[in-house]
């Protein structure tokens, strides 16, 4: 199941599309909504590699959306750095504008972000995983997170190259098997081919 996540990322009008296709209604509007309300509020905000920081919401939402996830999903892939990133933007802003759903997902997300592993021993792995489900008490907050790291992991050369190392190997101890617990194996493949890049690259 899921093969293939694709490089590209999904421009606005096709997500809208795969949303309304695969959950029909108008929940693509809450969609269409975060969209432009995240681009707003990241404007002016720019990734180490120097595109525009948007870049990086829009492609967690467009992985999001290839896994078929439902609109509260893919709008808090969206919003996941608002709240951490945005001193306009706070937790309660995100509920009054995008409902208690979406608002949870974003402050579960934004808790795991929080947590920082790469510096634990790699026996402590299988305990760590635990914790990350055990903190996420809706599972789509953990596939906010894989697609989040996905995304990170696709542009980590642009980091300091011991902080590549380490979040590589947190990459490969944590979240690879964690998208491989869930099922999301194109995920897990990738994490891996990525992780072991920066971990042993003559391998």
């Amino acid at each position: 199941m899921y093969a293939y996540i694709s490089r590209e990322c999904m421009p606005l009008d096709q997500i809208l599309a795969r949303v309304q296709k695969y959950h029909p209604g108008d929940s693509y509007l809450l969609v269409e909504k975060a969209y432009k309300y995240a681009e707003a509020a990241h404007a002016g905000q720019f990734r180490k590699s120097g595109e525009p920081y948007f870049t990086h919401p829009a492609f967690v939402a467009s992985i999001l959306t290839e896994l078929m996830m439902d609109a509260p999903t893919i709008a808090a892939g969206l919003l996941h750095d608002v709240v951490e990133d945005c001193q306009s933007v706070c937790l309660p802003n995100v509920e009054k504008e995008f409902g208690e759903e979406v608002a949870r997902l974003v402050d579960g997300v934004t808790k795991l972000s929080k947590l920082d592993f790469a510096d634990r021993e790699e026996q402590q792995a299988e305990s760590l995983r635990k914790m990350i489900l055990a903190m996420s008490k809706d599972i789509r907050v953990v596939l906010i997170k894989l697609a989040d790291r996905l995304h990170n992991m696709r542009t980590l050369r642009f980091q300091p190259e011991a902080r590549q190392v380490a979040i590589a190997r947190e990459t490969l101890d944590i979240y690879a098997p964690l998208a491989h617990r869930l099922g999301v194996f194109a995920i897990k493949q990738e994490l891996e081919d990525l992780s072991l890049r920066y971990i042993d690259p003559v391998g």
